[in-house]
């Protein structure tokens, strides 16, 4: 294949609520640059709040200096798939070679690039967002951006590895290994929270969320406790009551809410640290109790080197991200089947993959009746 000289399905953003699944040409490469064949793509939040009412971090006016791309761009963040060119003095890779995509963009100049940090680097983006990304048949991106699979970690898990970043980079952030947790919101990043919190032996794991679906998924993770804020009067206080009055070590706002944020807060021990996952634009906190019980909100963006140790948990096979897949869809339904159906609340789905090359016309792949993915239709 002589890449610029084909055309592929994408799914290109040109501004709220115009996401148009298009013939486009398949990208040419620069070099640097490998061209991968996608096999899946995850659906973010970040992805719906674009489609709902963005631009929110597409670049419109200005491009962007880690991509040089300005709208209209294809979206998708959350990606992985097949090597199939390389670009001028790429090295260290093949053709072939199935790939995990870490879709953040660096400079590697900036002082915080040099202290290892490119998380947040002064140019950070992501592909997807700030540049081309992989909800399409093919997405070509930066060399550093691909890690190599070994064969016993799949392409399905693989598609995981970006938002279980997000997750194993807050727990990163919280420090050393807590002995008690309360993860507010159960999206797929908090979902995944509880999952890596229960892969590293944390012995209580308390889960929030007012979707009965989300918290029966959280208890199959690895939660040890479930509470529906709808149901109880006070978040905050219950957790403290089943931590006889002490409260968590740790608790990881992944909802994005300053409500999220206030029962955080609450529930957290005195010297306690409070993780902000979520997005949340703007909220209003008293500090009088937080400054008398020294607590700390520490917050926590994107991650970095954290792949390696993904793609270690998975090849020894006591770490399954799939878990939290609950539909896999054709290219050409992601819109009604991906997110619309996201957007019309929590339901029974929770991570929904693309497959750009399933080529199945605006049919969902078969769900199960508590939203488990099954078989292809």
């Amino acid at each position: 294949m002589r890449a610029g000289q084909r055309r592929m399905k994408a799914a290109v953003w040109y501004g709220a609520r115009d996401v148009r699944i298009a013939e486009v040409d398949v990208p040419a490469l620069h070099p640097g640059e490998v061209l991968v064949e996608v096999a899946y793509c995850g659906i973010c939040g970040s992805d719906l709040h674009e489609y709902a009412d963005g631009p929110h971090a597409i670049p419109v006016a200005e491009p962007h200096p880690g991509s040089g791309a300005t709208a209209p761009l294809i979206l998708g963040h959350e990606f992985c798939g097949t090597v199939a060119a390389l670009g001028p003095s790429v090295t260290g890779l093949t053709v072939g070679d199935r790939v995990a995509v870490e879709p953040n963009y660096r400079c590697g100049a900036c002082p915080r690039c040099r202290a290892g940090e490119y998380n947040i680097c002064r140019h950070f983006g992501f592909a997807g967002l700030m540049g081309n990304g992989g909800m399409a048949e093919y997405a070509a991106i930066p060399a550093y951006m691909a890690h190599r699979l070994p064969d016993s970690v799949s392409l399905e898990q693989a598609a995981l590895f970006e938002p279980a970043s997000v997750a194993l980079h807050a727990l990163r952030r919280a420090g050393t290994t807590p002995e008690t947790v309360a993860v507010i919101g159960l999206g797929p990043v908090g979902l995944l929270t509880v999952l890596l919190a229960a892969e590293r032996k944390v012995p209580y794991i308390l889960a929030v969320d007012i979707s009965a679906a989300r918290l029966r998924r959280a208890a199959e993770l690895g939660a040890t406790g479930l509470i529906d804020p709808g149901s109880e009067k006070d978040a905050g206080k219950r957790i403290r009551e089943l931590t006889d009055g002490e409260g968590v070590d740790v608790a990881f706002e992944a909802a994005g809410s300053e409500t999220a944020l206030r029962t955080c807060l609450a529930a957290t021990r005195r010297g306690g640290r409070v993780v902000l996952v979520g997005l949340a634009p703007k909220v209003s906190l008293d500090t009088f109790d937080m400054v008398n019980n020294e607590q700390s909100i520490i917050a926590s963006v994107g991650y970095r080197d954290t792949y390696p140790e993904l793609i270690r948990l998975v090849a020894q096979g006591g770490l399954d991200l799939t878990s939290v897949v609950t539909s896999t869809i054709a290219l050409d339904a992601l819109i009604p089947h991906g997110f619309e159906k996201l957007m019309a609340g929590p339901g029974n789905q929770v991570k929904i993959l693309v497959d750009p090359l399933a080529h199945r016309a605006e049919v969902p792949l078969r769900t199960s009746s508590d939203g488990r993915s099954e078989a292809r239709l």
